[in-house]
């Protein structure tokens, strides 16, 4: 199977991110800093004590379109996903999104413009809509999953409950694009607008690759671990 991969452990790590530079984000999520020279990506996963599976089994996710899944989930290490997962909903409420708030703050005069003041709005509420999600994963599914893998399964939960939440979760930007696209303050810094709207849109993608490395991988492995354990469980 590994014959079929993109990226591989013996590739130079350089070579991914000079191949693909948006995998500088799964890298810096499994806790991956640069100045690795011209190690391995196996040398290099090693050095930061990650598993180099489960690194190279979301790359080439993340790289291929999300068209398959490489590899056994059983080969993927879950407190390794778990990591990545955290490190990226960390990434968008502490980092992402105050930027762009802050950016919208410096393209649009929201004292002076009603529209300006209902974008702004618009944004908070959806930054408050994707935190209350993230806070639920945080707080029920990955200690439902800290649990199974303490050889416990949860009678009141199930994995298949939280697969369908992110059917939403990008629509909310679209709006947003669309609102400042249409009705655009004449009172506005159109090169900061601009290049905030650019965020927004790496945002909105970046969002619908989280759902989907969720979706296509996480939710996947989690089902194999509680069959697991119910089958030891007869």
């Amino acid at each position: 199977m590994d014959n079929l991969q993109k990226y591989k452990p013996t590739d130079k790590m350089i070579d991914l991110i000079s191949d693909n530079y948006s995998l500088l984000q799964v890298m810096s999520r499994f806790g991956l800093s640069l100045g690795f020279g011209d190690k391995t990506v196996k040398e290099v996963c090693e050095l930061n004590r990650v598993d180099c599976r489960t690194f190279l089994i979301v790359v080439n996710f993340m790289a291929e379109g999300f068209s398959r899944l490489d590899g056994s989930n059983d080969e993927i290490s879950i407190p390794a996903l778990i990591d990545y997962l955290r490190q990226a909903h960390l990434y968008f409420l502490d980092f992402c999104f105050p930027a762009i708030r802050r950016k919208l703050i410096e393209a649009i005069d929201c004292s002076q413009d009603d529209v300006a003041f209902l974008i702004l709005k618009f944004f908070d509420e959806y930054t408050r809509e994707v935190r209350k999600h993230m806070d639920y994963e945080e707080k029920t599914v990955f200690k439902y999953v800290d649990a199974l893998l303490l050889g416990n399964a949860p009678k009141n939960y199930q994995i298949s409950t939280f697969s369908k939440h992110h059917d939403q979760v990008g629509e909310k930007l679209t709006e947003l694009k669309n609102i400042i696209i249409k009705y655009c303050p004449a009172k506005t810094n159109v090169n900061q607008l601009n290049a905030t709207l650019f965020d927004i849109y790496a945002c909105e993608e970046g969002l619908e690759s989280h759902c989907k490395v969720e979706d296509y991988i996480f939710v996947p492995a989690i089902l194999n671990l509680e069959r697991r354990i119910k089958k030891n469980e007869k």
